[in-house]
């Protein structure tokens, strides 16, 4: 990097900040910071949405797999992503804008209180906190290992580098400041994403290799195979199950794009086009990264460094700087989006619980806690960062498919699955069941079955079976014990119509001293 390089990275810093702080003034509440106050236009909503999935580790982990296998990265990725958020549009998406237009509840748990129990709201919450916090570390530590390769800073300063600026400008304008930033970011992102791909094919053209003869290549051999190595077919219908969890809400920060829109028709589009976004964008994306091993070597035996030192190698300086940025841009998107989430489970779900002060906040106490749990996030999973490719962790890409994929199958299933109908008989028993037993699956699969099998156990099998045994559990007991009470039908009723007639009953005030002091509010 030179002064050109730089000069484009802290300009965009710059503007990141003052996106912060022109979004503080849209932020009056806790309403407006955890859902927008429900104003957010469709479409930027949809664009922010697909922002949220994106991270550095698309430019390192899955590089790597792009470097490895080929073509695999998108069909084992986007593709299952794409897809699943396309059936969710119709499925999740305008439930859980109810949630936010029926219930008024602030964060996607605060719900589960009234659908379930007091226990299991808590559960989840706290799984779902410890969870975000290792993921959001790997994001941290993906972004460190590209700015270490174009700058020489190490690890540990790149983490504080990226997260404090986050920190600022997300603290400040809550999922206002998130929204705008992430539609800069895709802006930055097209032109950085172009810019490589032409830079590819220009290099190519040069080398006098054309774009179907690239594939003939001995480097790129079983590199069109869309299935190869550990990303088989079963990884890969895991993986679309998964995907249709976790982008549709079960990681908390997707769910809030639908929360933040009108209507739940609004939310349905909002959906649709971020399907189509990961449909197509990633194909741009990833050309580069299938070509990668023509043009350069990789230095690291998974190929996470490929991307960076071919991006170090093709680029002009300025357009450098500008692919840089479009790297910022993902973590950052991912990282505060995150962050907002969690620190509405804690301020909304957790808080009331362990303080009796917390179920008494004023709207400014409760937007100043907001603020103070999503700086404190970000801390812990700035140093959870600093420990990836420790002996714990491994690589980035562990932690991203083996952790995080593995364990949001058992926190998902009860918080989306209680939105539909025909799961009603499943209840707290089912929940805290399937949640418990599939965390054990993860545990067992992950560590004492795999140590004792030589080889350990696939892939495809340690981020799927935890999912299919929370699923099976959680269908297998709400027929065994249905808890279906005219509460808890009451509710799925209010997510599932808007209509004002029947269907609509009022839902109770929840049982029980802490419940009547931080139950949510359902008045309409």
């Amino acid at each position: 990097m030179n002064s050109l390089d730089w000069a484009v990275l802290i300009g965009y810093f710059g503007v990141m900040v003052a996106i912060g702080v022109w979004s503080h003034k849209r932020v009056d509440n806790v309403s407006d910071f955890f859902t927008a106050g429900g104003k957010m236009p469709w479409w930027l909503s949809g664009i922010s949405h697909h922002m949220s999935g994106y991270s550095a580790v698309m430019f390192t982990g899955y590089a790597g797999i792009a470097y490895t296998y080929g073509v695999t990265s998108f069909v084992t990725w986007s593709f299952p992503i794409a897809l699943g958020i396309a059936i969710g549009s119709k499925l999740f998406a305008p439930r859980i804008n109810r949630l936010r237009s029926r219930l008024h509840v602030a964060s996607p748990l605060e719900y589960l209180k009234n659908r379930y129990d007091l226990k299991t709201q808590q559960a989840l919450a706290w799984s779902g906190m410890l969870l975000k916090i290792v993921d959001v570390g790997a994001k941290w530590a993906a972004i460190a290992t590209l700015l270490s390769v174009f700058t020489g800073v190490s690890l540990n300063q790149g983490i504080l580098i990226t997260g404090c600026i986050t920190a600022i400008y997300c603290t400040i304008g809550g999922l206002w400041a998130d929204a705008l930033t992430e539609l800069g970011q895709f802006v930055i992102q097209l032109l950085a994403g172009v810019a490589m791909f032409v830079a590819v094919i220009m290099e190519l053209n040069d080398k006098g290799i054309g774009f179907l003869d690239a594939w003939d290549r001995p480097e790129l051999q079983g590199h069109g195979e869309p299935l190869v190595g550990p990303y088989g077919t079963v990884f890969l219908l895991a993986f679309l199950f998964i995907k249709l969890f976790e982008y549709n809400g079960g990681m908390l920060n997707q769910a809030q794009r639908y929360m933040a829109t009108a209507t739940p028709r609004e939310a349905e589009r909002s959906a649709r086009l971020s399907a189509i976004l990961w449909l197509v964008w990633p194909v741009v994306l990833f050309f580069p990264m299938w070509m990668s091993p023509l043009l350069v070597e990789s230095q690291k035996a998974d190929g996470s460094d490929s991307y960076g030192l071919m991006t170090e190698q093709l680029l002009p300086h300025g357009l450098l700087g500008l692919v840089i940025v479009g790297f910022f841009s993902h973590t950052m998107a991912m990282c505060s989006s995150d962050a907002n989430a969690i620190a509405a489970v804690f301020t909304r779900d957790v808080a009331p619980v362990l303080s009796k002060q917390a179920r008494a906040w004023s709207e400014r106490s409760g937007l100043v806690a907001a603020r103070v749990t999503t700086v404190v996030f970000l801390g812990l999973s700035m140093a959870v960062a600093t420990q990836v490719n420790s002996p714990t962790f491994k690589d980035i890409i562990t932690v991203v498919i083996k952790w995080v994929a593995g364990l949001m199958g058992p926190i998902a299933i009860p918080m989306m699955l209680g939105l539909l109908r025909p799961f009603r008989r499943s209840g707290p028993t089912a929940a805290l069941v399937s949640w418990s037993m599939g965390l054990l699956a993860f545990w067992l699969v992950n560590y004492p079955i795999s140590w004792a099998i030589e080889g350990g156990v696939p892939l495809q099998y340690q981020v799927s079976i935890p999912l299919a045994v929370s699923l099976v559990l959680y269908i297998l007991i709400g027929y065994a014990k249905p808890e279906d009470t005219p509460e808890r039908l009451a509710i799925i009723e209010r997510i599932n119509t808007d209509d004002d007639g029947a269907a609509a009953a009022a839902v109770p005030a929840p049982a029980g001293e802490v419940e009547d002091t931080v139950g949510t509010r359902t008045k309409d």
